[in-house]
């Protein structure tokens, strides 16, 4: 009841006035003992107000504020832990990567030398085979010659033979002569 009272003890004061009737106050800074008592009260009222229906709003607010901001370091953790992951299986895969292709390097190396030593052979036994056959067909080539040779010598010899004894001999001593090769021959059978 006091406090009631002496609010309306403040609110009845007279304001003060100076020489021309202008309403003044007594002290430059601060205001008449009134305005205190009413813009404390109003002022008490309105922040028990705020804090009656003002801070649940904002601390569910802030809160929900700091729940979006823990989630999205937790999303931001889980991330870069992802990242890290993937960074660490690509580096993996790149290892990988080197050692198959120095596997294939190495695969291939063998291949193409044992395939260069396969070629070596097979061209060494085809050389073989080369030089066995072109021998076969100088041999073969030297005893047609020799046979064509021969043929030819025996031919020429006959042709030369004939013309010679047609030369040499007359009908009567060749008559002679066939009549004596063939006594021979039916005597030696």
């Amino acid at each position: 009841m006091r406090f009631v009272s002496a609010i309306l003890i403040a609110a009845a004061e007279e304001p003060h006035r100076d020489d021309n009737g202008q309403i003044v106050t007594h002290h430059w800074l601060l205001p008449e003992q009134a305005e205190i008592i009413y813009g404390t009260i109003s002022s008490l009222l309105i922040f028990a107000l705020l804090y009656k229906f003002g801070a649940p709003p904002i601390k569910k607010g802030l809160a929900g504020r700091t729940e979006r901001i823990r989630a999205e370091l937790d999303a931001s953790a889980a991330a870069l832990a992802a990242a890290e992951a993937e960074a660490a299986e690509i580096r993996q895969a790149k290892g990988d990567i080197e050692e198959e292709r120095l596997r294939l390097l190495a695969a291939a190396e063998a291949e193409a030398e044992a395939l260069l030593t396969d070629g070596r052979a097979r061209l060494e036994v085809e050389l073989a085979e080369l030089e066995a056959r072109a021998a076969a067909d100088l041999e073969a080539a030297a005893g047609r010659s020799g046979d064509e040779l021969r043929s030819e010598m025996i031919r020429t010899a006959g042709a030369s033979l004939e013309s010679v004894v047609a030369d040499t001999l007359d009908d009567a001593t060749q008559q002679d002569l066939i009549e004596s090769f063939i006594a021979r021959v039916g005597a030696s059978t």
